[in-house]
């Protein structure tokens, strides 16, 4: 009886650790476009207008225009890695990330909303880290 007890708790545990971590997770398409600097799989994500903070220029633009002003980033500065170091929230989730690139290393932001049950990235920042 003890040990069923013990295997019950275990089970529990581990769905309530899975339950967890899954709530507010950013889609891995993201991730791994920031990864790989593909700025289109990014700007997929992108809301109608983004307010999109790279370095010392500030826009709020278009997905397409998003889109231009990330591969311009990412043809001076090729990403090797990017890690998510800290995420959170629930009405509007968001993360903080590092990005390895060959032009030195970013610190990412992200805010995202969910629009029509789809997730969309609102803001984008990158900063010299």
């Amino acid at each position: 009886m003890m040990r069923n007890l013990g295997h019950t708790a275990t089970v529990l545990f581990l769905l309530m650790l899975v339950a967890i971590n899954s709530f507010g997770q950013f889609p891995g398409q993201i991730v791994n476009g920031l990864k790989s600097g593909d700025a289109r799989a990014v700007s997929a994500y992108f809301n109608e207008n983004v307010e999109l903070v790279v370095l010392d220029r500030e826009n709020v633009c278009s997905q397409a225009q998003g889109e231009q002003i990330l591969r311009d980033f990412f043809s001076k500065n090729k990403p090797s890695d990017f890690t998510i170091t800290h995420q959170g929230g629930e009405e509007a989730p968001y993360a903080i990330g590092k990005m390895q690139t060959s032009g030195g290393n970013f610190r990412i932001y992200l805010v995202l909303k969910s629009i029509g049950n789809s997730p969309k990235i609102v803001q984008l920042r990158i900063e010299r880290d």
